[in-house]
């Protein structure tokens, strides 16, 4: 990056400090740079007159013609407007400003011609344009030379009068200043084979395109770039922790055979055979594990996880399970526990209500080295904590933990950085993995257990609540339990709550006491009262649990079959699939219930026929990424290389593996970029890092 571009706004030629401190106030666009990659979120076409005849309702299009009239005033009140009509030789159309300013009348002129460009709508009959950009055309007129470039602009800015036609004008003045000056930043090989134009000229044409070609093509190259740096970035992480932490090796593997010969009582799925096979070459590679397991819900990913534990413990090490709520730990530490039983293998929970005389034992146990296999919540983070020797951390739902409390758990290993497994049931699009987890080596469980019957899900409106009851006493009569939850949103916890209330009153009316057992659980309720709650219902003793979404992890009942979701157009599709996937869990034909009112927007509709349509966990999150864009790129952020200004990680899927595959390739070659024709790039990303770091120092 030329030193030109780090220059503040406020000393660019031709922009007034008044204007500059303005752009820095309601865009934070400080500095050439920022200005630089402040792109456009739309162009129109203004190259080219179109017919008045050739008009057509939600047409945006330029038209020139005649001022034929003088402009009316007609209309009273809010339909009050001032009407002009142009003519061509074609036909005429309206021209429509509604709470005109007086010295627009005087400004328009009969006998003149205009070039007027806006949207058409179709009144009564006649076609006709509001609020039309308008021009005098003249002899000296020019249609522009390319398509003219829309920024997203706010409120402040027009009362600073900086529109878009002003925002265009500093746009030029920038590129008359830095044209000369912006280096390229690609080897010459990437750019040709992936036939890209230049950085200079992508940068030229994504502002002012020439033709919609060349604006694919700049468009192209700049996501290309923006995602080939993050990239890079992630993979150099990747190889420097390789590079900088060795791995405790764990060849034997006689506790493994011993558990799959005598109490492995059903075959794992060839997915889960394939993961293990990952994960055992990474044990055994001398460097530190880092492996991401997305498995869908009810996939066989703790099954997984307690073998890889077994390749550790084998070797005469320790392993740690991490899971963020007690209630996730608690179905890990009796699921798990169970299995360390069979194979002789001392297991321990450790939780925050854990009693002290109990934790002290715990913690003896672990720094003796006697206690091989640990399962707790953020209790282990604690600094009483202190392992043996300590070979693999095990992090369940790992987008709960943040870095910092990863990097504590790490810190563990005496010898080493203990291997890490950080396991998800939240199904992560392709695109998103390598730009939130690039730095990861990625393992997917990808098939259902065999027998698994797919869940059948209905979209009802609560209009139906007759035929929701008696589907649901069907089931009990089968011997089945249900669930109904309720949403639980901060914003509207107290009419939330109200609802939660409402409902479990109406559920125990609709299913008297003297024939079911209906029980309710809430983050709200003291922890005794919801674990016997819970209790009740795992025993099978309660046939409905009445829930907010604390359910959502954590709860383990093969023998519920129905997932009744009350307000479903208020949760997420992932939440909604997460929910889906407590029922299904054991022999019997299980059912999702997505209950909603009338009234629904299209986003909603969207989400619900997604749901019935599929239950194919990466299929829903790709939708879901599609509907709520990719939120905050944790990766991109700690990369601290690059910003993603135009990449749409939803619609560029094919660019994002593009990217991902030719900066795989240059990091096996040149991983520490020392080749010359990679010093141009490494210098790049080191500017863009600083000023980064620049950034984040004016913010803290």
């Amino acid at each position: 990056m030329h030193q030109y571009l780090l220059n503040p706004l406020s000393q660019l030629p031709g922009l007034t400090p008044q204007k500059a401190q303005a752009l820095a106030g309601e865009l934070a666009l400080n500095t050439w740079a920022d200005l630089l990659y402040f792109f456009p979120y739309r162009y129109e076409n203004r190259q080219h007159f179109e017919p008045i005849a050739k008009a057509s309702e939600g047409d945006t299009l330029q038209v020139k013609g005649t001022l034929i009239q003088k402009p009316e005033l007609v209309g009273t009140g809010f339909n009050r407007r001032l009407v002009a009509i142009i003519q061509d030789s074609t036909a005429t159309i309206e021209l429509v400003w509604f709470k005109p300013q007086p010295w627009l009348e005087k400004k328009l002129i009969v006998g003149l011609e205009y070039v007027a460009y806006g949207k058409v709508a179709r009144y009564g009959g006649k076609y006709s344009i509001a609020h039309p950009e308008l021009d005098v055309f003249t002899q000296t007129y020019a249609p522009p030379k390319f398509l003219n470039p829309v920024y997203s602009l706010t409120e402040g800015l027009r009362k600073k009068k900086l529109d878009r036609k002003a925002i265009e004008s500093v746009m030029q003045l920038l590129f008359k200043q830095v044209y000369p000056y912006l280096e390229e930043n690609l080897p010459e090989s990437i750019i040709d084979n992936y036939r890209m134009v230049s950085r200079k000229v992508a940068l030229l044409n994504v502002h002012f395109p020439k033709s919609q070609e060349l604006l694919e093509k700049a468009k192209f190259r700049i996501k290309f770039e923006e995602l080939f740096f993050l990239q890079i970035g992630l993979l150099q992480t990747n190889y420097h922790q390789k590079e900088a932490n060795p791995g405790l090796l764990c060849p034997k593997t006689d506790l493994v055979h011993e558990f799959y010969l005598n109490h492995l009582k059903f075959q794992l799925t060839g997915a889960q055979k394939r993961v293990l096979k990952e994960i055992h070459h990474d044990l055994n590679t001398g460097q530190q594990m880092n492996r991401l397991l997305q498995g869908d819900v009810g996939s066989g990913k703790t099954i997984v996880a307690f073998v890889a534990a077994l390749m550790a413990i084998s070797n005469g090490y320790q392993a740690a399970l991490m899971a963020p709520t007690e209630i996730l730990t608690e179905q890990h530490a009796v699921g798990l526990g169970e299995l360390a039983a069979l194979c002789g293998i001392p297991c321990a929970k450790l939780t925050g209500n854990t009693k002290k005389k109990e934790r002290d034992q715990i913690l003896a146990s672990l720094k003796s080295g006697e206690l091989k296999l640990i399962i707790g919540t953020h209790a282990l983070l604690t600094d009483t904590v202190i392992f043996n020797n300590l070979a693999l951390c095990i992090i369940d739902e790992q987008h709960r933990f943040g870095v910092a409390q990863r990097a504590k758990l790490w810190a563990k290993g005496r010898q080493c950085p203990p291997h890490v497994l950080v396991m998800t049931a939240t199904p992560i699009p392709r695109t998103l993995a390598m730009t939130l987890y690039g730095d990861l080596d990625v393992s997917i469980i990808d098939e259902l257990p065999p027998g698994r019957k797919p869940i059948t899900t209905r979209h009802i409106y609560d209009t139906s609540r007759e035929r929701i009851f008696d589907f649901m006493k069907k089931e009990i009569a089968l011997g089945r339990q249900v669930y109904v939850v309720f949403p639980l949103i901060e914003e509207s916890e107290k009419i939330d709550f109200e609802n939660l209330q409402e409902g479990f009153q109406r559920i125990s009316e609709a299913f008297p006491a003297e024939k079911y057992l209906t029980v309710m659980v809430h983050g709200k309720m003291p922890k005794e009262e919801r674990d016997a709650q819970m209790q009740l219902f795992i025993e099978g003793k309660a046939q409905i649990m009445v829930a907010t979404t604390v359910i959502e992890v954590g709860v383990n009942v093969p023998n519920a079959s129905v997932m009744v979701i009350e307000s479903a157009e208020r949760f997420g599709l992932s939440q909604l699939h997460q929910l889906r996937g407590r029922v299904g869990r054991g022999a019997d034909q299980s059912y999702c219930l997505l209950v909603t009112g009338v009234k629904l927007s299209k986003e909603s509709f969207v989400r619900l026929e997604t749901m019935e349509r599929t239950t194919d966990g990466f299929e829903i999150a790709d939708v879901d990424l599609r509907l709520r864009g990719p939120g905050d790129l944790a990766g991109t952020q700690q990369s601290g290389v690059v910003d993603l200004h135009l990449t749409d990680l939803s619609a560029d899927a094919k660019i994002v593996e593009l990217s991902r595959q030719a900066a795989k390739e240059l990091i096996a070659a040149d991983p520490k970029l020392e080749l010359p024709e990679h010093l141009p790039m490494q210098h790049w990303m080191h500017t863009q890092k600083m000023r980064k770091q620049s950034e984040w120092r004016k913010i803290s």
